[in-house]
């Protein structure tokens, strides 16, 4: 394959926008020049930076392909900026919770990757002795629920389910992912009553399970020294314990998501269960902290945790959210929701990292989520200021069913480079499966 140069003036390499051409051959970058080479090729103003990682998404492939696949997934990802995508352990049947079942996944994404993929393996009830096992099949972390995932075969852990396994996780110095939501007793909001109600929906999973799940996770990672990350952050009661945490050296990330810094509950219709997901998006006050976070550190980068459903099972026409799937879909969103979320408080400069190079290194990824001579070409060319509309067939993942869709974003992808090869450019998928598997050594 020839050398391919492109050049801009905001190329995002050695931690700033600067002017450079980079140039690439065989996935790999080659070269980094600080000036336009005579034949690269030129995009101007639009930014050039490392692709999009998204470490927090649901495929559901193999067994609940009719819900997404690696295909439509990883189209959209593509579609979106996104060069790299970590999957996680549910929604697929089987869940990944053994050895045979990770590379069941494994076979079910041959062929079919348009964007590069690592995967988590799960920690429920009974499996602690397949962990050590599971923990050297190449996954980059173990997810776990503290409350009932919505799926029958991954059922939530207890604690003492987390003591026996933390002293092995951490052995390995891999993450202990945590759906951090600690259900103690039924709320009494009257949902039952109420069940198109998103207030009463919000009502029915308070702050609390998530603010005492965390202190839960805290005190285990103080005393086990397991790596553990908070996924989907989304009450500002817990940033607080979250700093304090870090201010004490323990090993914690955590990270918030698209859904929960773009929409507010105050501005969410009711029976409209698209915006159904768990922990609930949460009022104005609440998010606008939450997007504060980021600039202190607290929260370390953003994610998706797409989590598509067929439209009956999200229960579109009768606009049940007790019944409704829990689970937006917005993978194709990463970058462009997040940075019109986030741009009113930060700089491009200071919101490149939250999608690049954070994320990669929390999964420990080296060649990923930086532009430098030896790393691999997983690129994407953007717009910030360019703002274009959702519509329903610009869409790639499988089911056209996101509260994105109708919504004015600001940050529009020219093209998304993966391992060298062009995924996406002039709106439309131009090379498919150039992705490849990211396994830890």
């Amino acid at each position: 394959m020839s050398v391919r140069k492109i050049y801009s003036d905001k190329v995002w390499v050695e931690n700033k926008l600067q002017p450079a051409t980079v140039s690439f051959q065989d996935g790999v970058i080659t070269a980094i020049d600080y000036e336009k080479l005579t034949d690269a090729e030129d995009f101007g103003h639009s930014v050039i930076m490392p692709g999009v990682i998204d470490v927090h998404v649901h495929i559901n492939e193999p067994g609940r392909t009719e819900w997404e696949g690696f295909d439509t997934g990883t189209q959209a990802a593509a579609a979106g900026g996104t060069t790299t995508i970590i999957d996680m352990p549910l929604n697929a049947s089987p869940v990944t919770t053994t050895p045979e079942a990770f590379q069941q996944k494994l076979n079910a994404s041959v062929g079919k990757m348009n964007a590069n993929v690592g995967f988590y393996a799960g920690l429920i009830p009974g499996n602690v002795t397949k962990l050590d096992a599971l923990l050297q099949t190449g996954v980059v972390g173990i997810k776990c629920f503290l409350t009932h995932s919505g799926i029958d075969e991954f059922p939530n852990v207890t604690e003492q389910d987390l003591e026996e396994a933390m002293p092995i996780i951490a052995k390995h110095n891999l993450p202990l992912l945590a759906h951090c939501e600690w259900y103690e007793d039924e709320i009494d909001c009257d949902f039952e009553n109420h069940p198109t109600s998103y207030q009463h929906y919000l009502a029915s999973r308070p702050k609390k399970w998530e603010n005492d799940a965390i202190a839960l996770m805290i005190r285990l990672c103080r005393k086990h020294r397991c790596p553990v990350h908070i996924v989907h952050v989304a009450s500002d009661e817990a940033l607080s314990q979250i700093e304090a945490a870090k201010n004490e050296g323990l090993p914690i990330t955590a990270e918030t998501c698209t859904q929960y810094v773009f929409f507010n509950a105050e501005e969410i219709p009711n029976g409209e269960t698209i915006y159904k997901c768990a922990p609930p998006i949460r009022e104005r006050a609440n998010n606008a902290a939450l997007k504060r976070a980021f600039l202190t550190g607290v929260l370390d980068f953003v994610t998706t945790d797409h989590s598509p459903a067929p439209p009956a099972i999200k229960e579109m026409e009768s606009g049940n959210l007790k019944k409704a799937w829990g689970g937006i879909a917005g993978i194709q969103f990463l970058l462009s929701g997040s940075w019109t979320a986030l741009k009113e408080i930060m700089t491009v400069e200071q919101f490149i990292p939250l999608v690049t190079s954070k994320p990669a290194a929390f999964i420990k990824s080296d060649s990923k989520g930086i532009i430098a001579k030896g790393k691999h070409a997983d690129l994407v060319i953007w717009n910030p200021e360019l703002v274009f509309k959702v519509e329903e067939d610009h869409i790639y993942f499988k089911h056209k069913i996101s509260p994105f869709i109708g919504q004015s974003l600001s940050g529009l992808v020219l093209e998304t480079i993966v391992n060298g090869e062009s995924v996406y450019s002039n709106q439309s998928i131009q090379h498919k499966n150039r992705g490849k598997w990211l396994l830890k050594k």
